[in-house]
């Protein structure tokens, strides 16, 4: 298997952002790279990128951190797919929703960008929305605090406990779509916790 996939972590540039709910797609991006033994280098895209194997024989991936704000993901989102000559069907795109429960992982192929930035610039500049979505669940704000406050501030410390098996498992079925498909991988962590 000498596939090619394109798995991008959404967040914003710099240490002020770097624990933000916001950012949880690049976290997950960094627990990627420590498995594939994958170091990021800049890259003429505007973005960070590491290359790496998943599992021995398994299937290439470049992971990609844009260096850019959230919001205008999609130019080096859009450059990557050119350079590495990846169709947007092999682009995988790891980000936070409010829409999903804290803790929980969703997967899915296509539809709209559901409100979410990053996902409405990447749709913009690739022309398609026609690529796979890690949604890593951070629950929505509790009482009256606006969304775009609730998602630059860092998970709470009750969250931050369970913050690594939350990355586990969105790393975990982001391997798993591109080794098996994302069928399989709905079928796996779609199914309900004990």
């Amino acid at each position: 298997m000498d596939e090619l996939w394109l798995v991008v972590g959404l967040g914003n540039p710099g240490s002020d952002y770097a624990g933000n709910r916001h950012n949880v797609g690049q976290m997950v991006l960094a627990q990627l790279a420590d498995r594939l033994s994958a170091r990021f280098k800049n890259h003429k895209a505007n973005a960070a990128v590491a290359e790496g194997r998943s599992l021995q024989a398994g299937p290439r991936l470049v992971l990609a951190k844009p260096s850019t704000f959230m919001n205008v993901s999609g130019g080096p989102v859009s450059a990557l797919l050119r350079f590495y000559k990846i169709e947007p069907s092999r682009l995988i795109v790891l980000h936070d929703e409010l829409d999903i429960p804290f803790d929980s992982v969703r997967l899915k192929f296509g539809g709209g960008h559901g409100g979410h930035n990053g996902i409405r610039d990447i749709i913009a500049a690739t022309g398609t929305g026609d690529f796979t979505r890690v949604r890593i669940g951070i629950g929505r704000p509790p009482g009256r605090q606006p969304a775009a406050d609730f998602v630059l501030r860092d998970f709470s410390g009750q969250e931050r406990a369970t913050l690594p098996n939350l990355l586990d498992e969105a790393a975990d079925a982001t391997q798993l779509i591109a080794t098996d498909g994302l069928t399989a991988a709905q079928l796996k962590f779609h199914t309900a916790r004990p």
